[in-house]
This record gives C-alpha cells, structure tokens and sequence, in this order.
C-alpha cells in the first residue's frame, strides 16, 4: 500500500536541522549486529565486551580525528583480538551498511515539511565516509544543507557546531529548530538559544512541530 504524506507543515522563517542515526534512519537491525558480531570473530555471549569498545572510541571517528582503519584498529586492541586490514575494511563496510536505512515514518514528515514551505537542513555525528550518502541519497534533495561531523572537526553537542549552522544557513538562534534522539544533543541547540525536540518517534515529532505551527 502507496505511503502517505501528511498535510504540510509550515514554519518558515524557522529551519528544521535534523539528526540523521536513528531519526532518519532506524537502528542497525538485530541481523546487522549479529552479522558485525560474526565477522568480528565474537561470540554473542561476549558481545558486551565488543559494543563497548565500539563505543568508546566513536567520538573520534565522528570528530573526523580518527581514520576508519585506526578505529578498528583499536578496537580490536581492545578485544584482544588480531584483524588484518582486510578484516577491517569487512568489518567497516558491514557497519556502515547497517546505518544505511531509512524510517517511512520519519521520511513523511520530512515532505510535508517540504510541502509547507519550511526550510530543512540535516546536521549529523558520523564519520566523512557517510557524506555521500547523506549528500546523495534519494532523501538528500529535502535538505538544502548537509552537515558532517567527521568533515567539520566538531561534534554535537559543541556550542561551535550550532553556530557553524546557523551562519551557514543564515538564520538567528531563534529560528533554529533541532531534532535528535539524544537529549544531550538537543540541550547543546537549546543552549546557544535554539529550540528542539528529543526524537523518540516520528508520531510525537509531527505532534511538536504541528503544534509550533498551530
């Protein structure tokens, strides 16, 4: 059945940013993890181990300080573990592929967004080798602008980041609207003068940004 697209939602002078990891795209899927598992030689009884060293070292690699390759690198110094090059450029490309989807829900609201006449930017964490795909998806014509931590040195929840948007965009603090599912991140807008909204689905984000327009 064709996906709908709600009635458009205008709040111009005002820009919506959004996040993209789990906003726009939903969570690696359980498949996706237990395929990242299976090539990192982890047995899923010591995958605490694993998502904590995966972890640990994301803010730079999102920051842009850190190669994809040296990422790994550590974290199977970490783990203890022994991966050849190879085994990390596997390991990279199965990650990479399970933050590559996209939530229908959070996609509608995005065009009737559009169809409202407001303005949409993206700003997300993620290393530069998701700059493409941010910049050229098919979702990539929503936005008019497309900001990649991992290309700026800077990272959310950054004072610096905020206002490298707002110049580039144009727009005063009270016009910005940013969208994220981590809280920390949305106090990061809300503290250089911003509003936001910490995204947990696409149904209490329609509510907020109706209710702005209303």
């Amino acid at each position: 059945m064709p996906a709908t697209i709600p009635s458009p939602i205008a709040l111009s002078p005002r820009v919506v940013v959004f996040d993209y990891g789990e906003v726009i795209s939903r969570s690696p899927s359980d498949a996706d993890r237990a395929a990242l598992l299976a090539r990192a030689g982890i047995a899923v009884d010591g995958d605490e181990a694993f998502w904590t060293a995966y972890w640990a070292h994301r803010d730079e690699l999102d920051r842009g300080t850190l190669a994809i390759a040296d990422y790994w690198a550590r974290v199977a110094d970490e783990l203890g573990a022994d991966w050849t090059e190879v085994d990390r450029h596997e390991l990279w490309a199965i990650d990479h592929r399970g933050w590559l989807s996209v939530d229908p829900a959070t996609l509608r609201i995005l065009h009737a967004l559009r169809a409202g006449g407001t303005r949409l930017a993206l700003l997300s964490n993620a290393g530069a080798d998701f700059g493409g795909w941010l910049r050229h998806g098919s979702f990539a014509p929503l936005f008019e602008a497309v900001f990649v931590s991992g290309e700026l040195g800077m990272v959310k929840p950054e004072a610096e980041i905020f206002l490298l948007v707002m110049r580039e965009l144009g727009i005063t603090a009270d016009q910005l609207l940013f969208v994220d599912n981590k809280a920390v991140n949305v106090d990061g807008a809300i503290a250089v003068g911003g509003s936001g909204h910490v995204f947990t689905d696409a149904s209490g984000l329609e509510s907020w940004l109706r209710g702005l327009a209303a």
